[in-house]
């Protein structure tokens, strides 16, 4: 079993970021209140548990021995709108899908991600070593998010008012999984710009997971993520925009997406955990923008520089966003010499106002 780094400390991540359901916990209308409400209280309690289990020390899942190397070993259970975890398995590896849709896509989107690290990165699985992966959905009534809790991956169904399936966008599972692949390599700090770059990380994956599902080119993809996600009603086409951070929603209830493009926009908070949810727009788009200056498919150049980065074993844990930045002009030039990769990386970090050192 791969050991995770020294200082080890397990985050408990969601999709939806606490200043979404803020908003929306102040709403006068009780619908739309109440989940959200409903889903802060939540999160606050799975967060405590996250840091009691960690002070514990609760032992990693083991990898089956039946689990084949280079195969994913996947397992759903069904909460049946309770909140104890896992709740009742209805699917493992190699089942036949079922009638409950929800189930059938969670079980297809830990299979996407599976496929994306192993084909593109030689990557048995978020550990490296085929670590189980396990997902719940149905979790709780109305819960309005999804997220990795340091084991597993649960979705909410969403309240049907501002939130639809979190099974329904893959890239959200790519997002959530992507949080273990981090935690078990540079284990990013979960506070101010290590915390943004945490996140964008699982952006940047989750994205590269949608894209390499698709087939898409850097050209075709939308570079959204969680298109799919938001109810008719919502004014906004996902949660974050990669090509246009700041764009996502601009919504009567949910209000203007607040992420920043580029360092003139940077927020400072205490909020967010330090803002790790509006900052990661910055590094979200220079790869963006890397990833489509290079073209072709954005897992094979722009995504191998990011992803030597995040595994290569240089990256401190409170790396800032120009630590990042260097670490990823030294990883093109290893990997691709002083050609337009080296120069497309450099000018991304130019652009949206990052110095490499």
């Amino acid at each position: 079993m791969t050991a995770t780094p020294a200082g080890f400390e397990p985050v408990f991540c969601t999709i939806v970021p606490p200043h979404v359901l803020d908003t929306l916990a102040r709403h006068e209308d009780p619908a739309l209140a109440g989940p959200a409400r409903r889903t802060l209280e939540r999160d606050a309690l799975e967060r405590t548990h996250r840091r009691l289990t960690t002070v514990l020390g609760a032992p990693a899942p083991a990898t089956p021995r039946e689990a084949e190397s280079g195969r994913p070993h996947r397992t759903v259970h069904d909460a049946r709108h309770h909140q104890d975890l896992p709740g009742h398995k209805v699917r493992g590896e190699g089942d036949e899908p079922g009638k409950d849709a929800t189930v059938n896509r969670a079980y297809a989107g830990l299979g996407a991600t599976f496929d994306l690290y192993l084909q593109a990165y030689a990557r048995d699985s978020i550990n490296g070593e085929g670590l189980p992966l396990d997902a719940t959905v149905h979790f709780d009534r109305d819960y309005n998010n999804a997220f990795w809790n340091g084991e597993r991956m649960v979705f909410g169904d969403g309240d049907g008012e501002i939130f639809l399936d979190f099974t329904i966008p893959v890239d959200v599972i790519g997002h959530e999984l992507t949080h273990g692949v981090t935690q078990y390599t540079a284990n990013l700090t979960y506070f101010g710009q290590p915390g943004a770059l945490n996140e964008s990380m699982s952006d940047v994956f989750g994205s590269l997971i949608k894209q390499y599902t698709l087939g898409q080119t850097a050209a075709e993809a939308d570079w959204l993520i969680g298109a799919g996600l938001l109810a008719p009603r919502v004014t906004g086409r996902a949660l974050r925009s990669m090509k246009e951070p700041g764009t996502a929603y601009d919504d009567d209830v949910l209000g203007k997406d607040p992420q920043p493009a580029t360092m003139d926009g940077f927020v400072r908070t205490g909020r967010d955990n330090g803002g790790v949810h509006i900052n990661s727009g910055i590094p979200n788009h220079a790869f963006y923008l890397a990833a489509t200056a290079l073209g072709g498919h954005a897992w094979e150049r722009a995504g191998q520089v990011w992803y030597d980065v995040l595994t290569g074993g240089e990256l401190r844990q409170d790396a800032l966003f120009a630590d990042f930045a260097t670490l990823t002009v030294a990883a093109a030039r290893a990997r691709f010499g002083d050609g337009e990769e080296l120069q497309a990386v450099l000018k991304a970090w130019e652009q949206v106002g990052v110095r490499t050192l």
